[in-house]
């Protein structure tokens, strides 16, 4: 399908109730905070990482709608299924030699998977398809209002070993939520980068729209609390 023609400008704003929208690693996992402003933060990451395993789950097994990023994916293995659909030789870590060749390579990596259409993605690994900047980009998430997150501590019953057993008392873990956040998210879709780079089709940008507004209703948790998109 011909790329997109349109260039688009949205805003999407999504909320939360007692759960831990985007966890900080470096915080213990404590809910993303800009410390200055005491707003919360979502990264883009997040967001995007939702959106794929929407339409992973939507398109499974549908020709052209694979997912390049996926948890414990050895991507370049991926890489090298583009080689030897077009019976091309991969150097380590270097494209074709060919310009054709090399464009060759992208491109099909960009026909077969979602991600990398609407995303871009970094493929120079040691199987080298080249690189392309996606044409959708999505900003942080900031809340509207401050958010206070809560530590709320929780107690575990179960043992795991016979030594836990003899022990006296109970163990005690902890768990961040956000009593409630009202989040705002800006993205920008590109038909100059659609049509230059990526090919992203107006089926694509339709899927898109239906994986943003529901790609919490598939990824509910006890961790997250109740999520939901409330406008785009």
């Amino acid at each position: 399908m011909p790329a997109i023609t349109n260039r688009y400008d949205f805003v999407l704003f999504f909320d939360v109730e007692n759960g831990n929208p985007n966890g900080d690693p470096d915080a213990g996992n404590m809910p993303r905070i800009d410390p200055e402003t005491g707003l919360g933060l979502v990264t883009d990451v997040c967001l995007k990482r939702k959106v794929r395993n929407y339409v992973e789950l939507a398109k499974e097994g549908a020709t052209g709608y694979r997912i390049y990023v996926q948890e414990k994916a050895v991507l370049n293995q991926k890489n090298q299924e583009a080689y030897t659909a077009l019976s091309l030789k991969a150097e380590p870590k270097k494209l074709p030699k060919k310009p054709d060749d090399a464009r060759a390579v992208t491109a099909w990596m960009c026909e077969n998977f979602f991600d990398i259409r609407t995303f871009g993605a970094v493929m120079s690994t040691e199987v080298n398809c080249g690189q392309v900047r996606g044409p959708v980009q999505l900003t942080f998430a900031r809340s509207v209002e401050p958010v206070i997150p809560q530590e709320i501590t929780i107690t575990r019953v179960a043992i795991t070993t016979e030594a836990d057993a003899e022990k006296k008392g109970t163990e005690m873990g902890r768990k961040y939520i956000v009593p409630y956040g009202l989040y705002r998210c800006e993205g920008y879709i590109s038909a100059n980068l659609a049509r230059k780079t990526t090919g992203f089709s107006e089926e694509d940008l339709s899927l898109l729209w239906e994986a943003i507004l529901n790609m919490f209703e598939h990824d509910h948790s006890a961790a997250r609390g109740k999520m939901a998109v409330r406008e785009l």
